[in-house]
């Protein structure tokens, strides 16, 4: 309990008051009013009603706060429309609230209050809420935030790009459970309220599939976290970034990469191979020589003579092999002048179509209306065409579709070649390693392994790449890639 000091102190406080303060009755008979509003009307208040006093009126005003307080039996805040105030010209606003006598109001306490200050803070509060939505709206990932429903009430347009659905159907009718596979939402939720994913509260740099509204799946990166209104969970909120771009510049690099390592391997070995088979040359030339003498001076049994047949054959296979060893170490020299790759394809394919192995496949020449002029040896550039084409026609087993097209980039920079089969396609664990000096699949026997290392390094030689991949319905598709001819020089037949 206040004691009569403390009593009359706040009696004082009120009634130096410099803002407009009186208390009414319930019949709008002012009862009380401090010095400062007397002094502003010019005459004595109590007694009098206040809507004759302050509004010139004969009867209560109906829309003002006391009679709205009367009504609801709850503070009001005079001017108030729709969340704005109706300031009056001095910058001032009344509020109103009762005093109850058990259910019943005793009297209505009128204070009058400068609502200027808050009128310049709401003001910057919208200015700061509009730079805010601005943020949002403009940001280049996504920006999705939900209640604890899962009703979205965020949603931008890098988000509407991501996901397909438009800003205003996810605001009306997107639970963000929909925007996630399966039970994601609620696995993503369970790592924000753990301390385990970026803190508690917080999810950062997850990877995950979105779903989109066709049914497609995004890969993003997500970092998210829950909204909290003291420590109750009101809403969570998330940053979408697309990773589709990032995982294929990705791919990209770890292809370049790889393409690196390759041409570094190839380097190495071509080195090692130049010092083999020079090494071989020499022992091989003389087993065969004197193999051939013992056949041609001596009288030999058939069984002797048999075996330096056989001797004959396994010294010439290797002797073959020492060939292409001393090709794919570029002891060649190269001859490079103005080639027309589809003159080039055309010429390699008149050699092999008359072949026992190309007699039941079937050749489809999608060659360019016009000529495709590349900087090659043209003996080079015929072997890489012709070991590809063996290679597809070995591997359809004499029996199938040969597509070969002949192209050019958009640009025009680069001059591509595409020879298609309908083979049984490249194993995945063999497709990395197809260009590896020495790995073949073929029986023993039968393959160097040097054919396509042989390929790509006459093509990466020349400036250019060389790829395979299996077709989607059957069958592989070796792409070689060489550089345009840009300058002016003569043709292969010397023109």
């Amino acid at each position: 309990m206040r004691t009569d000091a403390q009593k009359e102190l706040l009696i004082k406080s009120i009634d130096a008051s410099q803002r407009k303060f009186f208390i009414i009755s319930p019949d709008y008979t002012i009862l009380v009013a401090n010095t400062f509003t007397g002094l502003l009307v010019g005459e004595p208040l109590e007694g009098k009603k206040c809507y004759e006093v302050f509004c010139n009126r004969d009867t209560p005003c109906q829309t003002c706060m006391a009679s709205e307080v009367l009504r609801s039996k709850r503070p009001a805040l005079s001017g108030v429309t729709r969340g704005t105030f109706e300031i009056a010209g001095d910058g001032s606003c009344f509020y109103s609230y009762p005093i109850f006598d058990g259910d019943r109001i005793e009297a209505l306490v009128m204070i009058d209050f400068d609502v200027t200050v808050l009128g310049e803070i709401r003001g910057r509060l919208e200015m700061s809420n509009a730079f805010l939505r601005n943020l949002i709206l403009s940001s280049v990932d996504g920006v999705i935030a939900a209640d604890k429903t899962g009703k979205v009430i965020i949603f931008n347009e890098a988000a509407s790009e991501i996901s397909g659905y438009t800003v205003d159907e996810a605001l009306n009718s997107l639970d963000i459970r929909n925007i996630y596979p399966g039970d994601g939402a609620r696995e993503i939720m369970r790592m924000m309220r753990s301390p385990d994913h970026g803190g508690e509260g917080k999810l950062k740099s997850f990877q995950v599939d979105a779903l989109r509204k066709d049914g497609g799946t995004v890969p993003i990166l997500l970092n998210a976290s829950i909204v909290y209104e003291g420590e109750k969970e009101i809403a969570s909120i998330g940053f979408f970034h697309d990773m589709t771009e990032d995982l294929r510049i990705k791919a990209d690099l770890q292809k370049t990469q790889t393409q690196l390592l390759q041409a570094e391997k190839m380097s190495s070995l071509g080195k090692l191979a130049a010092g083999v088979a020079h090494q071989l040359n020499n022992p091989l030339g003389g087993i065969m020589l004197y193999a051939k003498l013992l056949l041609e001076d001596y009288d030999l049994s058939r069984e002797v003579t048999e075996d330096i047949h056989r001797i004959l054959r396994d010294a010439q296979r290797s002797s073959d092999i020492v060939r292409e060893l001393l090709e794919f170490a570029r002891q060649t020299r190269q001859q490079r002048t103005m080639v027309d790759v589809n003159q080039s394809v055309a010429r390699t394919l008149f050699l092999l179509e008359n072949q026992t192995l190309f007699h039941d496949i079937t050749i489809e020449k999608r060659f360019a209306d016009t000529a495709l002029w590349v900087d090659a040896d043209v003996q080079q550039l015929n072997h890489v065409f012709m070991n590809i084409i063996l290679n597809a026609a070995q591997a359809m087993e004499g029996k199938g579709e040969l597509t070969i097209t002949t192209g050019a980039s958009a640009m025009g920079e680069m001059v591509t070649v595409e020879i298609a089969d309908t083979g049984p396609g490249i194993p995945a664990d063999t497709l990395p390693r197809i260009f590896e000096p020495f790995y073949t699949t073929k029986d023993e026997g039968k393959g160097t392994g040097l054919g396509l290392s042989l390929v790509y390094s006459i093509i990466d030689d020349h400036g250019g790449r060389v790829s395979a991949a299996n077709k989607p319905e059957r069958g592989a598709v070796f792409r070689v890639e060489l550089p345009a001819y840009s300058g002016q020089g003569e043709d292969e037949s010397g023109r």
